[in-house]
């Protein structure tokens, strides 16, 4: 294994430093670069690394401990994730009995075998799937330290987003490979074991050299430092790539400003890459047979329309290249990169790719922290790709396009297994209550937001929220500051009842009366969550208008929104009175009908209470 030059150490701290000195204002983050070299022996399907960590500690906290993942050792019988698949109610498909199955040559281990910081050993302890790590001498504030390890590991045959030999027959989708050193932020360490849900890190640099059979095409994260060398796809026009008698290559990554690197090998990948008119290059790697090559070689113009889309509506992507990597066991975002399962129809394919993609916004440069706040990334992904798919791949774009995430919470509720959207993530008594927290009632938390400030506010916000805080990790509060910045008003009672309670939604039109030929309508709120209200009356004659009704403690409200009616009246509800009355100066005879919502955005769990027909 190839030891680092003491220059190139130095290079390594002094970049380090460099770049991590920007961008830390009001809210400190650390930083870290990884320097990795790896033989892999495909013959045996395991592994040896070298890494040198530069960590540089921006926090006003003295630091005497430090913990790395270790997630191979989750693919072993009894690991924490083998016995959660099998006492959970309704275990995730793809895991299920199968960790406890794997023979020895199966399972996935990772091992540190030397550990050095700053050229002094460390007191380390294995416990699962984290290095505990007692440190020779503190890490002081505004400090930079070096770790270099030796590490080896063995792939696991696939269960879980990593692994050899897929359904498919993928050889090797490399995630979570290799010892990653945990995020410490403002509440502290976050070492969560590997139990099943995703991933939080540390922005930096990785470079990383990967050794082994030639025969094998590798993509994921990073820049090919020496395409010229390699060829498979990367070399330029025209370009020859010499011949080698060796029996394998090393290929040399660069990634900056990631918080994670990905790859994945196979000697049978075909390489396609797509240029877009920005700069940005396209790749994709895939096995080409009778179930991929049609409906991949259409997958690239998908792509590149849906890159557009999401830089245009939720920030500029801040790389150089995306690849598309046919592996894994379904769909999983890393930066600059996914992994998904190749064989599926086109609509499936572009709908798995999509999402994945809008994950490098949420998830691979905003980087809210997943086992907090699962559905800041989930959510909004689930949201942020719902609008591409109706804007690039349908013919007749729906004009709500988040209805599938409003029937799924709704399901969620009339099962009752719903828990609040800020339990843990690997501490949700089932799977179910989990995916549609994060997933569904996350999305419903941006479009939500839209019925209450504005879709226009609403969406001028997700580009603010792009700007202030990519590269930061973002939290609830966060999110939903932006969102009071930008319209004006408080929002904070929100956040309190969608994120921390399971309180429903749920108001109805409870009376209509005449009274001295006027028409005087009673709306009461059955549900413990309280919402403002767009109340629609559509006249006889046609006209329509809307009565709106923010809640007291808003500060305030929307103004009349493109296509919906517009707002006549305005009366404030105070969110203590269960009843609100209203009156119109027409008759009862001259009103047609009355709806709450019509615009479904609200996520009210009982819909038929919400209309009033005059027959």
């Amino acid at each position: 294994m190839k030891k680092f030059s003491s220059f190139s150490l130095l290079a390594l701290c002094l970049a380090f430093v460099g770049s991590s000195v920007n961008g830390q204002s009001q809210r400190w983050q650390q930083s870290i670069n990884y320097q990795m070299d790896v033989d892999m022996d495909v013959a045996t399907n395991r592994y040896t690394g070298t890494q040198t960590i530069a960590y540089a500690n921006h926090s006003p906290d003295t630091l005497r401990r430090v913990f790395f993942h270790l997630y191979y050792n989750a693919f072993q019988p009894n690991s924490m994730m083998d016995e959660r698949s099998r006492s959970i109610a309704d275990p995730d498909r793809r895991v299920g009995e199968r960790i406890l199955n794997l023979r020895p040559e199966e399972i996935g281990y990772m091992r540190v075998k030397r550990l050095h910081m700053n050229g002094q050993p460390v007191s380390m302890e294995e416990v699962g799937t984290i290095l505990e790590v007692d440190l020779p001498e503190p890490i002081l504030p505004n400090s930079t330290v070096l770790f270099e390890s030796e590490f080896e590991a063995q792939v696991p045959l696939q269960v879980r987003r990593a692994g050899r030999d897929n359904a498919e027959g993928i050889r090797y989708s490399m995630a979570q490979w290799y010892p990653k050193l945990a995020n410490y932020d403002e509440q502290g360490w976050h070492a969560h074991a590997y139990i099943g849900r995703e991933f939080y890190g540390t922005w930096g640099n990785f470079d990383v050299k990967i050794t082994l059979d030639k025969a094998y095409v590798l993509g994921g994260t990073g820049y090919l430092q020496n395409a010229a060398e390699i060829g498979h796809g990367y070399e330029s026009a025209g370009q020859t790539v010499p011949e080698t008698d060796e029996s394998t290559r090393t290929w040399h990554f660069y990634a900056p400003r990631v918080h994670d690197f990905m790859w994945a090998a196979d000697p049978e990948f075909t390489h396609d890459t797509r240029q877009m008119d920005n700069g940005i290059t396209l790749h994709f790697f895939y096995e080409k047979n009778s179930k991929t090559e049609k409906n991949w070689a259409a997958l690239q113009e998908y792509t590149e329309k849906a890159m557009a889309y999401f830089s245009e509506h939720y920030g500029e992507y801040p790389y150089r290249q995306f690849s598309v990597v046919q592996g894994g066991d379904g769909g999983m975002e890393y930066p600059m990169s996914t992994l998904i399962t190749g064989h599926r129809t086109l609509g499936s394919l572009v709908g798995v790719m999509v999402h994945e993609l809008a994950h490098s916004w949420f998830q691979g440069v905003l980087g809210s922290n997943e086992s907090l706040y699962p559905w800041m990334d989930e959510g909004f992904t689930t949201f942020a790709s719902n609008r591409c798919m109706a804007a690039i791949f349908s013919e007749e774009p729906s004009d709500f396009p988040q209805r599938g995430a409003y029937a799924s919470y709704e399901r969620l509720v009339q099962s009752g297994l719903e828990e609040p959207m800020a339990t843990h993530a690997d501490h949700y008594h089932t799977n179910t209550a989990y995916g549609v927290a994060a997933y569904s009632k996350g999305a419903l938390f941006l479009s939500q937001m839209g019925y209450i400030i504005g879709e226009e506010v609403r969406d001028r916000a997700m580009l603010q929220y792009w700007d202030q805080w990519k590269f930061r990790h973002p939290n609830a509060n966060d999110i939903t500051r932006v969102m009071e910045k930008a319209s004006g008003l408080e929002l904070d009672w929100f956040k309190e009842y969608w994120v921390y309670t399971t309180n429903t939604i749920d108001y109805a039109i409870a009376s209509v009366s005449e009274e001295n030929g006027k028409t005087k309508i009673l709306l009461e709120r059955k549900g413990r969550m309280p919402m403002p209200i767009d109340l629609v009356v559509t006249y006889r004659d046609g006209e329509q208008e809307t009565i709106y009704l923010p809640l007291e403690m808003m500060r305030g409200g929307k103004n009349s929104e493109a296509g919906f009616p517009e707002i006549t009246q305005v009366h404030k509800w105070p969110w203590t009175h269960r009843s609100m009355e209203l009156q119109l100066d027409r008759p009862v005879a001259a009103v047609r009908n009355l709806s709450i919502d019509p615009s479904l955005r609200l996520a009210d769990v009982n819909r038929e209470n919400n209309e009033w027909v005059n027959e």
